[in-house]
């Protein structure tokens, strides 16, 4: 007596607990012949009834954004999550604003009038200039450059 395939396939189904797609059945004379689930579970681990693996998710796609993002693409608007100030922080935009004003005021400080350059130093750390430009401008405003 012999069992349909498409019945072994059903009942290795269930055994298995994968959906009937999942099936493969390697040896079809064995296959035919078994009867029960106890025949089933035999065929299974002599490898005449096969479980295909899952599907697992490719991470092709992943790994080309990845190597894009370290050349420092896909950052535009669109990308953006979040706040400029969770971008970037206000102590890091101080620091970087700051550090140029300095190097500004580093260049000038042969120009300048005996005793400005501390006084203006603190005002750069107080956060009196919005930048270098404006730096400048208060320089010449206030004649703080020797003749």
């Amino acid at each position: 007596m012999f069992m349909e395939l498409k019945k072994v396939k059903e009942l290795a189904a269930k055994v298995l607990k994968v959906g009937k797609d999942k099936i493969i059945i390697v040896d079809k004379e064995k296959a035919a012949q078994a009867m029960t689930r106890e025949d089933i579970r035999a065929l299974v681990k002599q490898g005449a009834i096969k479980k295909r693996k899952a599907n697992e998710e490719s991470r092709g796609r992943a790994r080309k954004l990845m190597e894009q993002k370290k050349k420092g693409l896909r950052k535009g608007k669109g990308s953006r999550k979040g706040t400029k100030k969770a971008k970037i922080g206000e102590k890091t935009e101080w620091l970087t604003k700051v550090r140029a004003l300095r190097k500004k005021l580093k260049e000038i400080k042969p120009k300048l009038k005996e005793g400005n350059y501390r006084r203006l130093y603190r005002m750069i750390k107080g956060g009196y200039f919005r930048s270098k430009a404006h730096l400048m401008l208060y320089v010449k405003e206030k004649e703080l450059i020797k003749k």
